[in-house]
């Protein structure tokens, strides 16, 4: 028998073949598994929510915002108070703001606990001898924090953006805390370089010291936050173009 007759053949009853054997298992329906959602867990009866613990920076009139002061408070004052709570605290992030307004440059810590974590967090952080020496020394106006007795906030999407569509909101507490991670360990990074061993004694050495760390991030962030941030938060969405502020496409 010729070969072309033959290869026709083989090719022939191999397409049957395959129709049989997958005749009675391709087409059948496949069964999704159950994904539970991904929230805090309850270790106990409490309730959990929100708590803010907001930090007011003397900011006189036409100057500029301290800006290296937020990177102080987040270095000095909250970094110890996340490594002693860090089982009991399941979400938190940083909030920057400078506006000519009642709230003026505030720092804010903002994390989700039990109102009993969020007493002796509070009790920790109104107690810091570090903190009350910025405070007398005048580069900090106030220490304001919430009302533990109480639960405002329950639900993971409470302090999200209102504006925000439902996913967005539920979702963005768990991004932001990494970004705030991320943020922190480069102030702890470069604080470390900078000290050399030795860290600032003095209000004055203390302000040039935490000018000089901030000064060494923006730099991170101007010339390696297109790649290191950006381009790969694109990445994560297929690298589709997103509309910014100036109704354009941009791909990262």
């Amino acid at each position: 028998m010729p070969l072309k007759h033959i290869l026709r053949n083989f090719t022939v009853a191999g397409l049957v073949l395959t129709v049989a054997i997958t005749g009675c298992t391709s087409f059948q329906q496949v069964k999704m598994r159950q994904i539970k959602p991904s929230s805090p867990e309850r270790l106990s009866s409490e309730e959990y929510g929100w708590w803010y613990a907001r930090f007011r920076m003397n900011w006189p009139q036409d100057t500029e915002a301290r800006w290296y002061m937020d990177l102080f408070v987040a270095h000095q004052i909250i970094l110890p108070v996340l490594n002693k709570f860090e089982n009991d605290i399941y979400l938190w992030r940083f909030h920057r703001r400078a506006a000519r307004d009642k709230a003026g440059h505030q720092f804010s810590f903002i994390f989700y606990a039990s109102p009993s974590t969020a007493y002796n967090i509070y009790q920790n952080l109104s107690n810091d001898t570090l903190l009350t020496e910025i405070k007398f020394a005048g580069l900090i106006i106030e220490d304001i924090y919430d009302d533990p007795s109480f639960v405002s906030k329950p639900n993971i999407e409470d302090t999200s953006d209102k504006n925000w569509s439902s996913p967005i909101q539920e979702a963005w507490p768990y991004y932001i805390m990494g970004v705030s991670q991320m943020w922190l360990n480069l102030i702890r990074d470069i604080a470390d370089d900078h000290a050399n061993g030795s860290m600032p004694a003095t209000i004055a050495e203390i302000e040039e010291f935490y000018q000089a760390v901030n000064t060494s991030l923006t730099e991170l962030w101007e010339k390696e936050g297109r790649h290191a941030f950006l381009h790969h938060l694109n990445a994560l969405f297929g690298y589709e173009p997103l509309v910014v502020y100036e109704k354009r496409l941009l791909k990262f």
